[in-house]
């Protein structure tokens, strides 16, 4: 070992094989990941299968092109880290696999990291990049709101003994928002990933034009809290000890939209749509704005643009009444979906508005990457806080209790 503190990890959780070497948690030397966007768009979604046979292929070149990358050999490492989950099973097992087997044979130490600390762990990265003067406090407890196409979490992360303990504040019950994203894409046919083409199509519609809104929730006395939530992280506190408050649920703005579509006949304009955008030998690349925009009537463009405000509005709602309610003064937002232009906006703007401090990924670490894994296990590596050689795959991983 280098004592360079050099951790390379390793991320397979969903359809990107992702990894990277980053010294001492802080500086990230290399991160390359490996995106599957143009086999799973055909299917309008991530087929766990498919999934599983790209993360076979693309595994070993990735990892060796994260090492050239940062021009360091495999004697230089100091420890590896590896996503133990929430994730598809199967995509899990690939890393898993081949982390374990590269840090038995090099006599490494191995660290599991749950995929959800990795993305708050991705907003503290970005931060240590910052100057001085913009960086948070290292100690301050923060609020994270995790929001992506599988999780849509807030957290109350605080510092704890060189590593950080995490509580659940609140989650979905249902959709995460990042899927409402993509659903609501694939029924406008706008293709998949969703989440791209509404943010770069919304500006051009009324935010205002279609009323949507979200329910109140109130706990249910003969459920005792115990309704399962239909997400991948489903091992979660049971809703009766999480603030009703703080509970997110987007299956009915996906269906408000489905309803909006078939009371104002859109049907057939979204599959002219689909065959416009998608056809031909680049059927799986995503098409520009310009081409999205010239299939969109002005009808079409007020729905996406009032979809996203509401979305975003619930989300910096819920969020910001959680920091209050805890008194907390530092907000993280991060996941795939904290790459939404609106959503930066307006949570920056009402941070300022509150006095509170509000810190997001870049945008290359806002989706799923590995250089937020290596930094999650740097404090793990510092605790000697290891993985045991019967690590395995745990696609229901929660985080916090």
């Amino acid at each position: 070992m280098s004592g360079r503190g050099l951790i390379l990890a390793i991320e397979s959780s969903c359809d990107e094989t992702a990894a990277a070497i980053v010294e001492r948690g802080a500086r990230t030397l290399s991160s390359v990941v490996s995106s599957q966007i143009a086999t799973h768009a055909r299917y309008g979604g991530v087929v766990p299968e498919l999934a599983s046979r790209e993360h076979l292929r693309a595994i070993v070149p990735v990892v060796r092109a994260a090492m050239v990358q940062a021009g360091v050999t495999l004697a230089d490492l100091d420890a590896i880290a590896v996503t133990s989950g929430p994730g598809l099973a199967g995509a899990l097992l690939v890393g898993i696999t081949y982390a374990k087997a590269l840090a038995f044979a090099q006599g490494l130490p191995l660290i599991a990291v749950n995929h959800l600390e990795g993305h708050i762990h991705a907003v503290l990265l970005n931060e240590l990049s910052l100057p001085d003067g913009q960086r948070f406090v290292e100690d301050e407890p923060a609020l994270a709101l995790v929001v992506s196409g599988g999780h849509t979490h807030l957290y109350l992360a605080q510092p704890a003994h060189a590593c950080w303990s995490y509580s659940l504040i609140g989650r979905t019950l249902d959709d995460a928002a990042g899927e409402a994203f993509d659903k609501v894409a694939k029924l406008l046919g706008l293709g998949y990933p969703g989440g791209p083409s509404i943010d770069s199509l919304a500006p051009f519609g009324n935010p205002f034009a279609v009323p949507f809104s979200f329910a109140q929730f109130k706990p249910k006395a003969h459920l005792a809290g115990k309704a399962p939530p239909r997400t991948k992280a489903a091992r979660t506190a049971p809703i009766a000890n999480l603030d009703p408050r703080f509970l997110f649920s987007f299956s009915g703005i996906k269906t408000a939209v489905l309803r909006y579509v078939e009371l104002h006949n859109l049907r057939p304009e979204a599959e002219s749509r689909r065959e416009a955008l998608f056809t031909g030998s680049d059927a799986a690349a995503r098409p520009t704005v310009e081409a999205a925009l010239a299939t969109c009537d002005p009808q079409t463009l007020d729905l996406i643009a009032s979809f996203q405000h509401a979305v975003v509005g619930d989300l910096m709602k819920k969020t910001f009444a959680a920091a209050e309610s805890l008194g907390t003064r530092r907000i993280l937002v991060t996941g795939g979906v904290a790459a939404n232009r609106e959503l930066r906006q307006r949570f920056t703007a009402e941070a300022a508005r509150r006095s509170v401090r509000v810190g997001f990924p870049t945008l290359a670490l806002s989706t799923d990457n590995a250089a937020m894994i290596a930094a999650a296990a740097w404090p793990r590596l510092q605790a000697g806080n290891f993985a045991p050689p019967e690590l395995s795959a745990d696609p229901s991983l929660a985080l916090g209790r």
